[in-house]
């Protein structure tokens, strides 16, 4: 475990001033979505997989994904309060992810709605926001990929 992961990934705009690899993940998945079985090499994450709409136990791609976006940009977003030197509170991420389907395939898009309950200023949380949307890992491998939406403190970017 890294202590200082967060401050490492997100005090640091530009994209360049990091070099190196800070972490890895690595996971196998056996049988892909329709009841296949996911886990982390380290073992912590054990997920049984199921398409979406089924109404199982299992959790799907999807889910994940926003699950993983929304703690990630929650942190993103905490970072550049700070740099701010702004109290953005207990910041909460509602992430939406759909799957869509295409005449060729299929894509995604992601809304986010993030609160900042400590900042009352709507102009405060959205340039917090938009800055976020800047450095945060997931953005930037969404950027241009998939349309992604937000909202701060209800007010939309």
């Amino acid at each position: 475990m890294i202590p200082s992961l967060d401050a490492e990934i997100f005090e640091c705009e530009g994209g360049s001033a990091i070099d190196d690899i800070i972490y890895t993940a690595e996971a196998t998945v056996t049988g892909g979505r329709r009841g296949g079985h996911g886990e982390t090499s380290d073992g912590n994450l054990r997920v049984e997989l199921e398409p979406p709409g089924l109404g199982g136990s299992a959790t799907n791609p999807e889910q994940l994904f926003a699950v993983g976006y929304a703690a990630c940009f929650a942190s993103a977003v905490g970072s550049q309060a700070r740099r701010r030197k702004v109290d953005a509170g207990e910041v909460t991420v509602a992430s939406t992810i759909s799957l869509i389907r295409l005449a060729d395939g299929f894509t995604l898009s992601a809304q986010l709605n993030v609160t900042l309950p400590s900042i009352e200023d709507p102009t405060v949380a959205v340039e917090i926001v938009r800055s976020a949307h800047s450095i945060c890992p997931y953005s930037r491998a969404t950027r241009g990929n998939i349309d992604v939406s937000f909202t701060a403190n209800g007010h939309r970017l």
